[in-house]
């Protein structure tokens, strides 16, 4: 399997180019609008197409560069199911799966940093097995931290931030030796403890992640909720342009 990450420092968002080198498939997990030419370049070098592209969620902190990479190389768009955008796309429910070449892409429902939200966990037929080995975890399980809850729905925040902590139930049933890739690092305001290493296991999360070592749900609302920092500049219009699928939409 091929992959490469794409770190953009403006906004410490990850976006990742990955996929099968053998059947000549690839896909780009939540693109940024600045780095369309980058995907564009490095699948080229790699000399395999882009035919998917995924999104986790409907971004508010940055403009997506799904509708440009869609235009322009002609691949398939997938969501989350209910994810409430206005584009031609698939919309994916919870287990579906997605087949490039020997790369296996299983969606995992984790709502509640969006109310529509996945994590995509990844496999490789190649390795000779069909278990994941890594996951693109989104906005929901960050290094060091999780997502806030508090950018996509007003209020209910006790509400919303239980739903995220069901959801990080969720991934931690991945094994230890899972590698995890979040869409954002260190100096993100998705989060307040992220850690500026992009890249972590879902082992290493669960032993010193100190919001996962919060099994109660009580005491991890509490903790989340807790000094939350400000919302994202511009989040209404960023949100309004990623529903819109607006082609060639800057930040």
């Amino acid at each position: 399997m091929l992959l490469r990450p794409f770190l953009y420092g403006t906004t410490a968002c990850a976006s990742y180019l990955f996929g099968c080198g053998t059947h000549s498939k690839l896909a780009v997990v939540d693109p940024h609008a600045d780095l369309v030419n980058d995907y564009l370049a490095t699948a080229a070098a790699l000399g395999a197409p882009i035919v998917a592209v995924f999104e986790t969620h409907v971004q508010a902190d940055h403009v997506s560069g799904l509708p440009t990479l869609v235009e322009r190389t002609g691949a398939t768009a997938y969501l989350p199911a209910h994810a409430g955008v206005e584009f031609e796309h698939v919309a994916l429910a919870d287990a579906d799966v997605v087949t490039l070449g020997n790369t296996i892409v299983t969606a995992i429902a984790t709502p509640e940093h969006a109310p529509a939200h996945h994590a995509y966990a990844v496999a490789d037929r190649r390795r000779g097995t069909d278990e994941p080995w890594l996951v693109f975890s989104g906005d929901s399980l960050l290094i060091g931290d999780v997502g806030r809850p508090d950018l996509h729905i007003a209020g209910d925040a006790d509400g919303q931030a239980l739903l995220l902590h069901a959801s990080l139930r969720r991934l931690l049933e991945l094994p230890d030796y899972v590698v995890l890739y979040p869409s954002h690092y260190g100096g993100s305001v998705c989060g307040r403890g992220l850690s500026g290493n992009p890249v972590s296991s879902i082992g290493f999360e669960r032993a010193h992640n100190p919001l996962l070592r919060l099994a109660d749900a009580d005491a991890f609302v509490g903790t989340l909720l807790a000094e939350m920092p400000p919302p994202p500049a511009e989040k209404e219009r960023i949100v309004a342009a990623n529903r819109a699928g607006w082609v060639g939409a800057v930040a």
